[in-house]
């Protein structure tokens, strides 16, 4: 993508699931991970319905393809007693890159989370993502000291 051409991002609709659905699979192929079409659109319908606790954005260049997405999930930090948005994914198509697209994305995220009253946007990323840690830092966002964990909910925490 020529890094002079426009893009616009928007809050997906129903008639962006086709166009979604890819930049979803990208995602979670860059991460070396392999959901079911079905369980990736049916996701993204939950997100569509109202109160779902969260919301996906589109982004798309000057001609309408889809050139990146984000998805956000509404949450609250008890530390600080204040709600804050978690970007849960963010990607940009190999094409797109260097165009300020994930810059814009994560623009659009944080607006969107300010006018929703929340106090913070988080994140996180794999430690080898370095391109997009250059991005995070060069917009000013502050580097966690915190570790992530996941947990099964297929059997007991032993």
């Amino acid at each position: 993508m020529d890094p002079e051409r426009s893009f616009h991002i928007e809050p997906v609709a129903p008639d962006d699931l086709a166009d979604l659905l890819p930049l979803m699979r990208a995602y979670c192929t860059f991460y070396e991970s392999e959901p079911p079409d079905e369980a990736l659109e049916a996701m993204s319908r939950a997100f569509l319905e109202e109160g779902s606790g969260g919301t996906q954005l589109i982004a798309r260049d000057d001609s309408g393809g889809a050139i990146g997405h984000a998805t956000m999930l509404w949450s609250w930090d008890t530390t600080l007693a204040q709600p804050l948005a978690v970007m849960e994914d963010l990607f940009v198509t190999e094409r797109a890159r260097g165009a300020g697209v994930g810059a814009g994305l994560i623009e659009a995220c944080r607006q969107l989370a300010a006018d929703r009253g929340m106090q913070w946007l988080a994140w996180e990323t794999a430690p080898d993502n370095e391109p997009a840690q250059r991005l995070y830092d060069r917009l000013g966002a502050q580097r966690g000291t915190w570790y992530a964990y996941r947990l099964s909910t297929n059997g007991p925490a032993s």
